[in-house]
């Protein structure tokens, strides 16, 4: 390990964050869809149905307080591979078409810093309709420097005052991946916490990625007397700090309560942020915190200060919610900064039941234990997980290989069952690559409960990816002759064959089709 960079820096300034920009700028979705970016914990159904039903929840308040012309903007910060916002946006287009009732009118903006991903959205054929239909809009967005909103499709500025529906900010892993200050509390003196980094040798070289998975952190502490100052804006925060806490790191959120500051002055009337990330919004849990580690996954994320958010948010008059257990994997929570925020009440009911009674990361914990016991399942439970999950397209691909072992067992109303999820399922399937594995799964269960016809769909989808697979190909054959398209049957046959001249079943196959044709 050389020691090619000694400076100190001010947390918030350190290399780290450039590194970070020039990884998710440079890979763009392949971040996604290589794996190294972890997603799912945010990117799922369960995720997404609850988020829709307090944005429901949301424009019905506004629809009972009069509020029906304008448009809502609901602005999701950090929109990564854009599977999370084509979820909601599916479960929300449902709710309001069956609510049938007077609503106002919303538009979804996606946002990113990443040029690349904002290309693919635009590109993204699951997105194409929303956008058609105007639901949908895409901007570029610095949260760190910027303060308007440019929709890429309609044109527009959005500036200061310019919204007068309040505006509705979704932040999954937002805050712990923007720039924060890191203070040391001790004796009710409060350090400021530099940080020196040692990099590889030939670090320039290597990629971000690698930069920031080899850099090692080291701490310097130092006393700053401008967190002493009257002028400091989250001096009151400070100051519970002080008096609470000891021997405790503390990751402050300025650039991200900054930009929470500028969004807000976006609209006349305020915003409701809704918010999941690792990081709690309790006083307690940042009791003799340790120095943070940066957790690497191409990028790196740090801790969230959710207490920090909701205090000086509930200081300038907003109601936070957060649940009143602790969480395990994901805390979520519904910042009202709104005037009387005490009057949305379908917003915090649907909080409520979606977050604080049961939610996503209940379901992730449930999940978890779920995935180690696949096995032992029988397919009534599979299917009743799955559907808790709202047909999640990544709860089949680990329970496939069981369910195609308990299909033979299972009676014709769970083959319909199974059947329907299927269908159910693809509906929400957001490709990102050119994987073709669900397509696959989906095939192989349909073609062991005989569904010839639907299987074949799916086995087609599958194509050119499993051109030279015999088993893929030999089951096609057999789709294309029980539909009696026996010409189909017999090429796919005789493909078989020519990859694997032993195979008997296709050779037998393709001999009858000779004296059908």
């Amino acid at each position: 390990m050389g020691q090619t960079e000694q400076k100190k820096y001010r947390f918030s300034e350190a290399p780290i964050w450039e590194l970070q920009r020039d990884y998710y700028e440079g890979q763009g979705i392949t971040a996604w869809q290589s794996g190294e970016v972890p997603q799912y914990i945010t990117s799922n159904r369960v995720m997404a149905i609850s988020y829709a039903e307090m944005l429901f929840g949301f424009l019905q308040d506004r629809a009972r307080m009069g509020h029906v012309t304008e448009k809502v903007m609901f602005l999701e910060l950090g929109a990564g591979s854009g599977q999370f916002a084509f979820y909601v946006l599916q479960e929300l287009t449902k709710l309001t078409e069956m609510a049938s009732i007077p609503l106002p009118p919303f538009r979804y903006v996606m946002s990113d810093l990443a040029e690349k991903n904002i290309a693919f959205w635009q590109r993204h054929a699951s997105l194409a309709p929303y956008v058609e239909q105007g639901l949908l809009d895409f901007a570029k967005f610095d949260a760190v420097h910027d303060k308007d909103i440019h929709l890429m499709q309609a044109g527009e500025r959005i500036g200061p005052g310019d919204l007068h529906q309040p505006l509705a900010i979704l932040a999954n892993y937002f805050f712990d991946s923007i720039p924060q200050e890191l203070i040391y509390i001790e004796d009710q003196q409060v350090y400021d916490c530099q940080i020196s980094l040692e990099f590889p040798e030939g670090a320039a070289g290597l990629s971000a990625s690698q930069n920031l998975k080899e850099v090692v952190a080291n701490y310097h502490y130092r006393r700053e007397t401008a967190y002493d100052d009257a002028a400091y804006p989250y001096r009151e925060l400070l100051d519970v700090y002080r008096q609470h806490l000891s021997d405790s790191h503390i990751l402050l959120p300025e650039a991200g309560l900054r930009c929470l500051d500028r969004l807000k002055a976006l609209s006349e009337n305020g915003f409701l942020l809704i918010t999941a990330d690792k990081g709690d919004h309790r006083l307690e849990s940042w009791e003799y915190n340790e120095p943070p580690k940066l957790i690497h996954h191409g990028s790196f994320s740090l801790t969230a200060n959710y207490h920090a958010i909701s205090y000086v948010t509930e200081a300038q008059g907003a109601m936070p919610l957060f649940t009143k257990h602790p969480y395990t994997y994901l805390n979520i929570g519904c910042i009202l900064h709104l005037p009387q925020p005490n009057s949305y009440g379908l917003t915090r009911l649907a909080y409520e039941r979606f977050v604080d009674r049961y939610g996503p990361d209940d379901f992730f914990s449930l999940k978890e234990v779920f995935d180690t016991q696949v096995e032992t399942k029988s397919l009534p439970q599979l299917l009743a997980l799955w559907r808790l999950s709202g047909y999640d397209t990544q709860f089949l691909l680990p329970c496939t290989k069981r369910l195609y072992a308990v299909i033979p067992e299972a009676g014709e109303h769970e083959w319909i069952a199974l059947q329907q999820g299927i269908e159910r399922m693809w509906a929400h399937y957001y490709p990102m690559d050119g994987n073709t594995d669900v397509a696959l799964a989906c095939a192989i269960l349909l073609y062991q409960m005989d569904m010839y016809a639907e299987a074949i769909s799916y086995f087609e989808r599958t194509q050119p990816k499993h051109a030279n697979d015999v088993t893929v190909l030999y089951e096609m054959a057999v789709c294309y002759y029980e539909l009696a398209k026996d010409e189909l049957a017999k090429q796919f046959a005789d493909r078989v064959i020519a990859l694997s001249p032993q195979h008997e079943e296709a050779k037998a196959l393709s001999e009858l089709l000779v004296s059908l044709l």
